[in-house]
């Protein structure tokens, strides 16, 4: 099995990236939140892999860092999730969001996710509300607060990628939902 690839992203095929190592393209799969991130990077970049198998498919999955990695695969550990969906949730939502909603048993930000209903989403929370728990979750009223100011942000225009990472500027003394939003939209014109 593949468990890391390190290579130049040459080309973007949908939600996939090829990545030339050693003269061979390897089509990585990735989430929206990941492309926004690593498109456009002429450097070296380092995917951390799942390979996931079938009797009909040979597919790589690829994520930035451990932890993206072991969200997705503790999703697709659950019977109805498959590696699409699982990738369709980490780009709506970080990782600690996700095991925040998890831990306070909130299926909405799972619900926002095509093709996961209400009955998914608590079969997600159920089965993984023990998993995430020894994750660190060190500021949870944060990471609700980030995921209504993305959904704010997205509403205006912004991709998820662009409302991520201005209100990683964002200093956390700033609690107030509508003042990160504010703040994030100064942050990203300063960009533009």
């Amino acid at each position: 099995m593949i468990a890391q690839i390190e290579g130049k992203i040459v080309g973007i095929k949908g939600n996939a990236v090829i990545v030339m190592v050693g003269g061979i393209g390897y089509r990585v799969a990735v989430s929206s939140y990941t492309l926004g991130k690593v498109a456009g990077k002429q450097e070296n970049i380092l995917f951390h892999i799942h390979t996931h198998v079938r009797e009909d498919m040979f597919a790589l999955y690829g994520f930035l860092n451990e932890e993206e990695l072991t969200m997705f695969e503790l999703l697709i550990s659950i019977s109805g999730i498959g590696p699409k969906v699982a990738l369709s949730i980490l780009s709506i939502a970080d990782v600690k969001t996700i095991c925040t909603a998890i831990v306070n048993k909130d299926p909405s930000i799972l619900t926002r996710v095509s093709g996961v209903g209400k009955k998914t989403a608590e079969r997600v929370i159920i089965e993984l509300q023990n998993k995430v728990g020894d994750m660190d979750l060190a500021d949870q009223s944060s990471a609700l607060i980030d995921q209504d100011a993305i959904e704010a942000l997205t509403s205006l225009g912004y991709s998820v990628t662009e409302a991520r990472e201005g209100l990683k500027m964002v200093p956390a003394s700033i609690t107030d939902v509508s003042a990160r939003i504010r703040q994030t939209l100064k942050n990203l014109g300063k960009k533009n």
